[in-house]
């Protein structure tokens, strides 16, 4: 079993070392068969673009936070938390959402003013010259797949689990867990340093509109409002359901990994790990679409941990007798723990003879 695994991580990441190459050739080939001549800068949007240009002004700052609470307000007008979004879960999701807010700036600022420029002195915009498609095309695959591999792992290494776990023992599924997870987790994102390198060698611009797309996808696949099962209800939708659902996340695919089981054929947590892009799943064979939604979400391990442990693990750790979170508990068994018939209790062991 070890060996197929290895086998189909080492596919897995040469198929991906390929994808990765795939935006830097199209450019190579842009610039190559254009005899050096740069056309076009991504400095400055193609002109079928530029009209939506101010709609981007102020997103990065605070239009997606004011879309997510808007989201939220009216997931909560409608009802869809079904009364579950009390005690610890509404300090965990609070303090997650803040959070990061005042965490990250300074980390990414300290990244780019300081640690970038030392790293790699005398490249600031040395890709300026790179299209705007070019750029974008980069960024997305960059940021994405990267994402992919940093959330597959946290699902697949016992150790890097307890990590991401905040993330999944919500029993709810909505903007008020949407950026619920642990700190380290947050801080350590892969892809956030990747785009700020791809930024600081001069690809703002694609980087800003590849921000934007992926958390207005990001965040409606987290909603509980279900916009895309119109697609599935109506025939004539079907086709462009059948290309969306492979494409991008949606809440039905998200949704499923999000599920506290996958013994029912729809919750597929070991799986659909993709963020803005579910192609990353069907590529690799970790995507499960079937078009219907879970009855329950989270974990059934979970011990409603207090916020502070499922925010701060490791540096606090969680009261709550057997906790992953707690001293000395594996988040998952490596392996199944033996059991003899000494520790079997008399009345079982005489049931089960019998």
């Amino acid at each position: 079993m070890a060996v197929v695994q290895n086998s189909k991580l080492t596919r897995d990441l040469s198929i991906s070392l390929l994808i990765y190459a795939l935006p830097v050739l199209a450019i190579y080939l842009y610039f190559k068969l254009g005899n050096g001549v740069v056309s076009e800068s991504h400095v400055t949007l193609p002109s079928f673009l530029e009209f939506i240009q101010p709609a981007f002004a102020n997103i990065r700052t605070w239009g997606l936070t004011v879309f997510m609470i808007v989201l939220g307000l009216i997931e909560f007008g409608a009802g869809l938390y079904d009364d579950q979004w009390t005690g610890e879960e509404r300090k965990i999701d609070i303090v997650s959402f803040l959070a990061p807010k005042l965490i990250l700036p300074p980390v990414i600022a300290f990244f780019s003013l300081t640690a970038l420029p030392y790293l790699l002195p005398n490249l600031a915009n040395t890709l300026s010259w790179v299209p705007f498609w070019g750029g974008f095309f980069l960024i997305a695959i960059a940021d994405d797949l990267t994402q992919y591999w940093y959330h597959r792992l946290h699902h697949q290494v016992p150790f890097l689990w307890r990590f991401h776990r905040t993330h999944h023992s919500a029993p709810y599924m909505g903007m008020a867990m949407a950026s619920r997870q642990n700190f380290i987790y947050t801080i350590f994102f892969s892809q956030i340093y990747l785009t700020a390198t791809l930024t600081y060698l001069g690809l703002g611009l694609p980087a800003l509109f590849v921000l934007v797309i992926k958390s207005f996808i990001t965040l409606g696949a987290h909603s509980s409002i279900a916009w895309d099962k119109p697609f599935y209800k109506y025939r004539v939708l079907h086709p462009i359901a059948w290309v969306l659902e492979r494409l991008i996340s949606t809440p039905a695919t998200h949704h499923a990994h999000h599920a506290d089981t996958s013994g029912d054929g729809v919750g597929h947590f070991k799986g659909n790990f993709g963020n803005m892009f579910f192609l990353w799943d069907v590529i690799f064979g970790t995507g499960l679409i079937t078009r219907k939604f879970p009855e329950s979400y989270g974990m059934k391990s979970y011990k409603q941990e207090e916020w502070y442990a499922q925010f701060l693990w490791p540096i606090f750790k969680s009261k709550k007798e057997g906790s992953a979170l707690a001293d000395g508990v594996l988040s998952v068994p490596l392996k199944p723990k033996a059991v003899s018939f000494e520790e079997i209790p008399a009345p079982i062991l005489e049931q089960v003879q019998s």
